[in-house]
């Protein structure tokens, strides 16, 4: 099982992936900086975040888990059937590219 750490920003135009930012603590594996189109409310923005993974990562819904944050947009979710690094590579794959999710 992976665990990532999120930065989300709602509101935005699109559902994008930004890239990974270096952690604070030397050694870190760094925060997922990530775009949403939804607002913040009534926990749009925390499915939307979990849906959106989901979709980029090419798995089903109920393997991405909102572990912390669910009133933060410093957010951490554990992704079931992957480890860390092919979450990293599959993610780094397509940060670049904008998706409506």
């Amino acid at each position: 099982m992976a665990r990532i750490t999120l930065k989300v920003t709602p509101n935005a135009k699109r559902n994008e992936i930004l890239g990974w930012e270096t952690a604070e603590k030397a050694g870190g594996p760094g925060v997922l900086r990530v775009k949403l189109r939804v607002p913040p409310v009534e926990g749009k923005a925390n499915r939307e975040v979990v849906a959106f993974l989901a979709e980029c990562l090419g798995l089903p819904k109920s393997a991405v888990v909102l572990t912390h944050g669910e009133k933060s947009r410093s957010k951490v979710v554990d992704i079931a059937g992957l480890e860390d690094a092919e979450v990293r590579v599959r993610l780094t794959a397509i940060d670049s590219g904008p998706r409506d999710g």
